[in-house]
């Protein structure tokens, strides 16, 4: 399995990767926001993309209606994670089709519940 983490936070990419490395996901690659992270996509397959709402140059939800745009990953399962506790938001994050929303902050259990969740739901597309 290979994840793309995608935070332009350089600690919170390091908690993430740890959470995961701790849940047995080790092939990880990092992106510092959605432009590199959808240039990383078009050159290499990702199983997955957790990625953050709110980054500069291209934030996550830019990112997700890129990657369901592209005919080539429009499958790809992403997972968002924010801070963002607003309705509006979220709904708005739910309508452009994310896999899953983790609100910060979260616990290894959460991360692992979910993932196990969107890569469920992924396997029977």
């Amino acid at each position: 399995m290979k994840i793309l983490v995608v935070d332009d936070v350089p600690l919170m990419r390091h908690v993430l990767i740890n959470m995961l490395r701790n849940l047995n996901y080790l092939d990880i690659v990092e992106a510092t926001d959605g432009i590199q992270a959808f240039t990383l996509l078009k050159k290499q397959a990702f199983d997955l993309v957790i990625t953050d709402l709110y980054m500069p140059k291209m934030d996550g939800k830019d990112l997700l209606n890129r990657i369901r745009n592209d005919e080539q990953l429009t499958s790809t399962p992403v997972l968002m994670v924010t801070c963002e506790d607003n309705s509006k938001t979220i709904k708005n994050v739910i309508a452009a089709k994310v896999s899953g929303i983790i609100v910060k902050p979260f616990s290894l259990k959460c991360l692992a519940d979910h993932l196990n969740h969107v890569l469920a739901t992924a396997n029977k597309s």
